[in-house]
């Protein structure tokens, strides 16, 4: 095979991180490692990664790469370096299996499907209209469904705002029916005490999952919150080795892992993940509100995931305004939402191409940040 012999960064709209890694033959894979709101700081530690390990590169070994991309410093993991690892893994799979001619889930083993089951976001941060917009989702043929729970959270919730979060849900459920299902994000904003009371009240109206009911420098908890209720529980978003998942499950304290390819490693760390869990018993569905890369590297694991769940992904979600996920494609038919089921990228690689012009117009994008939020007394609360 080549050698890697150049590399190119695009920050853009509205808050993704693509990477192009070049080969000597002309040929290039893609990747996608960001954290949203520190596209910056990303881009500084994949500037040095590929730098000082894969320029001059043949791109082949790519397990071996990940070992020394991670293994190569003392100072290891983390939300930063693991998000960088992940997007050059991306990359280097999509090289190699363009130099394969084959789609990255056959050099995986072959897939156990052929399409894959997504969700749709309704409701925004602060969830409002969300029953409107549930039935419009499900008209356009979407089972599923997911939505925040609660704006900001006090540490101890009042009866009136744990009974707004149960009336939210309970009118989404009426709009769809039982068919559909609903998952529930907590965002981590919720501490274990208002976690426990949120899932009480939510558990009638029968959530698909709650998902980071607690944040997870607290996944100690969630044994204790799991056992308070038959609501499925996810979490993972923000874990990024397969040491981080091993902890909560030898505790049984989730149903479903939520590891992100754009910042756990990427696809070579997250098929370990996901088939640690299921020896667990325990799903996968994917983190992914993120662009055209990260989900074509999702669905090449959900491919070969036999305890894959259904898929997140980002389109129309609230964070898209200027630029959505299919804006980057050369060819948008390659994720063609169907039935609530998108197929599986059958090409070469990630199986999809990346409009450049695009992203060349509207390089230089890196200012997204979250928002902070305060309680009425001043105190910084979650977001």
């Amino acid at each position: 095979m080549t050698e890697i012999v150049d590399y190119e960064l695009y920050a853009v709209p509205p808050r993704w991180l693509f990477l192009k890694l070049e080969c000597a033959d002309g040929s290039v894979g893609w990747g996608e490692p960001v954290v949203e709101g520190r596209a910056r700081t990303v881009r500084g530690a994949v500037e040095e990664l590929v730098e000082e390990y894969l320029l001059g590169e043949d791109p082949a070994p790519v397990a071996d790469h990940w070992e020394r991309l991670y293994r190569g410093g003392f100072y290891r993991g983390g939300p930063v370096l693991m998000s960088a690892i992940a997007g050059i893994d991306q990359a280097l799979w999509d090289l190699k299996g363009k130099h394969l001619g084959a789609p990255v889930h056959e050099l995986l083993g072959g897939p156990v499907r052929e399409r894959v089951r997504v969700y749709q976001w309704v409701g925004g941060d602060r969830p409002e209209g969300v029953a409107e917009a549930a039935e419009a989702k499900v008209d356009a043929g979407f089972t599923a469904l997911k939505m925040n729970a609660t704006p900001e959270l006090e540490r101890v919730e009042s009866p009136d705002t744990i009974d707004q979060a149960a009336e939210r849900l309970r009118t989404v459920r009426e709009a769809v029916g039982d068919e559909v299902d609903i998952g529930v994000d907590f965002h981590g904003r919720a501490s274990k005490t208002a976690a426990k009371q949120l899932a009480a009240a939510l558990e009638p109206h029968d959530p698909f999952f709650i998902e980071e009911p607690v944040l997870p420098e607290h996944n100690d908890a969630l044994a204790d919150i799991a056992a308070s209720t038959s609501t499925p529980i996810a979490t993972g978003e923000r874990m990024f080795h397969r040491t981080d998942f091993k902890e909560i499950l030898e505790a049984n304290a989730v149903d479903v892992i939520q590891p992100d390819l754009s910042h756990a490693g990427g696809i070579t760390e997250c098929q370990r993940i996901a088939s640690m869990a299921g020896a667990y018993d325990v799903s996968v569905a994917p983190h992914c509100p993120l662009g055209p890369v990260a989900l074509a590297s999702c669905l090449q694991l959900d491919a070969v995931a036999p305890n894959a769940l259904i898929q997140e992904q980002s389109l129309d979600i609230h964070y898209n305004e200027t630029s959505d996920v299919l804006d980057y494609l050369a060819d948008p038919s390659v994720f063609e939402y169907e039935d609530g089921y998108v197929p599986v990228p059958d090409g070469p690689g990630l199986g999809i191409e990346i409009d450049e012009d695009v992203l060349r117009e509207r390089d230089g994008h890196d200012d997204w940040h979250n928002p902070v939020w305060r309680r009425p007394d001043g105190s910084v609360a979650e977001w």
